[in-house]
């Protein structure tokens, strides 16, 4: 969230230094003084979230990129078939609207807006990425948490 904010920031910056074209029918001064606030509010809760999150007790995630990657089609098959009930169906859907989203050519901004057009897609890759990673690392946490080291499997 903080890269997403920044990102948005730093593009109604350049639209005010560099546009003179109008964007979608608005004043690039006014797209560009609306989108540097409208970014660093998002950057400054992306800051206090994980503020939030470093402060809350308990194990987190765990895994490097690697490790997490490999752990995603465990984490699927895993929670397909019950075993693992730690991951809402809530967040599975968000997962599937992204997806979809992504690759969909019906868009909320469309990339016709210079910048702009891009920054929704780029933010939802960013949710999504980051949102997977997350997830895959506290699946590793929870196949270690749950291993059974006298039998060399997993608990039921």
């Amino acid at each position: 969230m903080v890269i997403f904010g920044s990102l948005i920031s730093l593009s109604g910056l350049l639209i005010l230094l560099f546009r003179t074209a109008s964007l979608g029918g608005l004043s690039p001064t006014v797209v560009g003084w609306v989108m540097i606030p409208l970014g660093l509010v998002f950057a400054v809760l992306g800051v206090l979230r994980n503020r939030r999150k470093r402060g809350q007790k308990g194990p987190g995630p765990v895994g490097n990129p690697i490790q997490r990657a490999k752990a995603l089609p465990r984490l699927w098959k895993a929670w397909r078939s019950g075993k693992y009930p730690e991951l809402p169906r809530s967040q599975v859907m968000m997962w599937a609207v992204a997806l979809v989203y992504l690759v969909s050519p019906i868009d909320v901004v469309p990339e016709l807006l210079p910048v702009i057009g891009v920054t929704d897609d780029a933010g939802v890759a960013v949710w999504l990425l980051s949102s997977l990673s997350i997830a895959s690392g506290s699946f590793l946490r929870w196949e270690k948490d749950h291993r059974d080291p006298s039998r060399g499997i997993e608990s039921p």
